[in-house]
This record gives C-alpha cells, sequence and structure tokens, in this order.
C-alpha cells in the first residue's frame, strides 16, 4: 500500500520534476541527462560493464562524494577485479566523481520510478550497492531486493532537523529500511535514531564517520610554493579561505576581509562559493565593493601575481582541497545562514585552522569535537567572524597551534574505513 501511494505521488511530482531539471540545467549550463535520469545509459557504457563484477556506490552530491574517497580507495585495493560505478544526483557531485582514479563509470542516479530503476539495475546488475549517508529511495530499495542485491548503507547520520520528520512518517519508512542489508551508521545516537524510525536492530552498525579517513597530507615549504604559484600567488602572502559559502555569506566575508585589512595585515582573500554557478553573483558583489578579482578559469589570461588586498573567485570543481592546502586560515560556510553547514574536517586534516558559525546542524559531532579538540572556533554572527579572523591573521602561534590539533583530531578517530570494510566484505563475500 505505502509503495502505491508514493508511486501516485511520484508521477503526479513528474509535472514539477522536468521542469525544474530543465531550469536548473539551464541556468548552469549543463546538459538535464533525462535519458540517463529514466534509466538509459550509454550503450558503450554498459558494453563496458559488461560481464563484470560491480560494486555501484551512490554519493548524492559533492559532500558525500569526498566522503567516500577513503571507502572507494579500500574498495580498489580490497578488490581490484571488481568495478566501481559511482552515481550522484547533482551536477557538480558527478564531476568530482570522474576525477577518481577509483572510479571506472560515473552516472546520474536514475529518478525513483520502478521502470527507471530497473532498467538500470538490469543492465550493471550490482553485485552491491553501497548508499553514502542517509540516501533512502523507496522503489530503488525495494527494487534491488527483489533482484537480490544487497544494499548497504554507509556513514549514516539522522540529523536533529530530519529526525522528527521521520518520526512522524515512520510508518512510511519502517518497510523502506527493511530492505536495507545493513546500515552503517556515524555514532551510537544515529544508530539510536534509524532504530527508532523503524531499522531492524540486528541490521545496524556503529562503525563512526568516514570523514575523520581523510588523508592528512601536510605540503612541505617546497610543494606549497609550486601550488600556490599555479594559482598565481606570491609564497609570502598569507591566504584567508572563504570555502563553501552560501549567499548571504560573502557579504560577512568581505567585511571581515577590509578589517583584516585596514589593521594593517596583508592577505589575499580566496572565494570559493558551494555552488560554482554563483561566481558571476559573487563578481558583481566584489565590483559592487570595489575590490579587484580574478576568476580562477580565467588566471590563465592574468599574467600577474595576486597582490594583498585582491580576490580569487574558485569558479572551477575539484580544486578546495588544494586551495585549503596552501590557505593559512579558513572559515566554511553554510555555517552563518540556516543551511546546515559544510564539512570542517577539510581544512583540519590540511593542518589549517578553521573558523565557522553557529548552523551546524548537519554536522553536529565533528562541530563539537573540532571546537573541543582546540583545531576550530565558532562564531555566531559577522561581527564576530571580523574579530576572530583579525585576531587569528595576526597570531601566526595560534594558527599554527590550531591547525596541530586539528590534525591530532583526525588521527585519533581514524578507523571507519576499516570498520566499513569489513560489513562491505562481508556482503560481497556471501553475495557469491
Amino acid at each position: 500500500m505505502i509503495y502505491l501511494l508514493y508511486d501516485i505521488l511520484l508521477w503526479v511530482a513528474l509535472a514539477g520534476i522536468i521542469p525544474y531539471h530543465l531550469y536548473r540545467s539551464a541556468s548552469r549550463g549543463r546538459r538535464a541527462a533525462f535519458a540517463e535520469r529514466f534509466g538509459s545509459l550509454p550503450r558503450e557504457s554498459v558494453a563496458a560493464m559488461e560481464g563484470k563484477e560491480i560494486v555501484w556506490v551512490h554519493a548524492v552530491s559533492v559532500g558525500e562524494t569526498m566522503a567516500a574517497k577513503p571507502l572507494l580507495k579500500a574498495l580498489r585495493q580490497r578488490f581490484p577485479e571488481k568495478k566501481i560505478v559511482l552515481s550522484s544526483v547533482t551536477e557538480t557531485g558527478r564531476s568530482i566523481g570522474e576525477k577518481l582514479p577509483e572510479v571506472d563509470l560515473c552516472i546520474y542516479l536514475p529518478f525513483d520510478y520502478r521502470f527507471a530503476v530497473r532498467r538500470v539495475l538490469q543492465a550493471l546488475r550490482p553485485s552491491l550497492v553501497v548508499i553514502v549517508e542517509t540516501e533512502i529511495w523507496p522503489n530503488f530499495l525495494r527494487t534491488a531486493a527483489e533482484m537480490g542485491i544487497p544494499t548497504v548503507m554507509v556513514n549514516g547520520r539522522i540529523s536533529d532537523r530530519s529526525f522528527g520528520r521521520y518520526m512522524k512518517l515512520s510508518w512510511f519508512f519502517r518497510p523502506v529500511l527493511a530492505k536495507f542489508t545493513a546500515l552503517c551508521m556515524q555514532t551510537g545516537e544515529d544508530a539510536r535514531r534509524i532504530i527508532a524510525i523503524g531499522a531492524d536492530p540486528a541490521r545496524v552498525h556503529v562503525t563512526k564517520n568516514l570523514k575523520y579517513d581523510l588523508p592528512s597530507s601536510l605540503l612541505s615549504p617546497e610543494q606549497r610554493s609550486l601550488l600556490k604559484k599555479e594559482f598565481l600567488i606570491p609564497g609570502t602572502l598569507p591566504v584567508l579561505t572563504a570555502g563553501s559559502t552560501h549567499a548571504g555569506e560573502e557579504e560577512m566575508v568581505l567585511a571581515a576581509y577590509r578589517a583584516i585589512l585596514a589593521a594593517g595585515h596583508d592577505c589575499l582573500l580566496v572565494l570559493v562559493p558551494r555552488h560554482p554557478e554563483r561566481a558571476g553573483q559573487v563578481g558583481d558583489l566584489l565590483q559592487k565593493e570595489g575590490i579587484p578579482f580574478s576568476l580562477r578559469s580565467r588566471l590563465v589570461s592574468r599574467g600577474t601575481d595576486f597582490r594583498a588586498g585582491e580576490t580569487l573567485v574558485v569558479d572551477t570543481v575539484g580544486e578546495l582541497m588544494s586551495i585549503y592546502s596552501i590557505s593559512d586560515l579558513v572559515f566554511v560556510g553554510g555555517s552563518l545562514v540556516p543551511t546546515g553547514g559544510h564539512n570542517v574536517l577539510e581544512p583540519a586534516a590540511l593542518g589549517v585552522p578553521v573558523v565557522f558559525g553557529p548552523h551546524m546542524s548537519n554536522f553536529r559531532e565533528i562541530a563539537a569535537m573540532i571546537l573541543e579538540s582546540g583545531g576550530g572556533i565558532q562564531v555566531q554572527d559577522g561581527g564576530e567572524l571580523t574579530s576572530v579572523l583579525n585576531d587569528l591573521m595576526a597570531d601566526d602561534g595560534q594558527r599554527a597551534t590550531m591547525g596541530r590539533q586539528g590534525v591530532a583530531l583526525m588521527e585519533e578517530n581514524r578507523g571507519a574505513t576499516d570498520r566499513h570494510m569489513e560489513i562491505i566484505a562481508a556482503l560481497l563475500t556471501s553475495s557469491h
């Protein structure tokens, strides 16, 4: 009955889904890929996978793809004979995935219509489907179960905001969660919540957070100098990066930047909007503020190095970790506006001190741990952001201490990949 209700709602929603994706694709200058989203994979892609054992990993967007990187590496090392297919929902997530050497094929996740899901599953016939974080697609899970394909949720979490909504619909989600072969949750609280919603306790495991297994690769002075040169940044010019920013945050960052420069601290601001298509909007803001800037995509034609007081706007995909690695201080966006925050462990893993705002509901555990470790500072508003960034840019010693504490936090909490791989390996072995 619940699936009939769900299917009716899906077909009603189709009238909105198609225009939404057309608009989204046109506004971002990308193809809509409707054939793929309705289950028709390119013929050459299917042919390349024919006769191969496949592990299908689904990571909805950029954050989930980055979180899956340690797991993808472990899968490749443990099962080199298997092909890895990575699916995403967003264009940016797919762009990141296509650059990962462990991935053999990138596809869009089909819309959750039975015919579309079945068409893709029949074409690929994966030995296992790995779903990163809490992506619950009823028809996908139902069809995989009917075809005898095990599915495992990895790095699962239930945010404070979503828990109440899930509980109100637990009558719907209980039979859907039963289709998962295993559910690997980040914390004991996440495990408790997924069980309360309706998951079978015997299938729920606490495997910690894959994001702590990001590589802590600190650059040597020579490597740092070479990478800064690639971005036309002089080796001695300090870099302040605002990463994964959303609308409404750039204004606060620019106010802080002006204050830092006014205090006599030379530095370069690097702005990395969460959605690259917003680069034009960010550029308009900088122009209005009278701040000279260059787009990352046009650095080849710039010719001269950046100077203090200018701004680099990153309008490309997949370079955030490189930018973080040459930064002296990082503000992680999505946290001064109520979007739930972004992953503050990415700069911390690289030994860079991190500042973030109050809205971290999607990363509550990580935020608490990085604050406790001393690797990051939380601010409440734009005024406090200005004060904290100004103080840190003036204090090399405090920045270095915070960077070391962030790396130590990562080292202390590693091991999630191994815990996940134990469960994944057992499922792959039993599927033969």
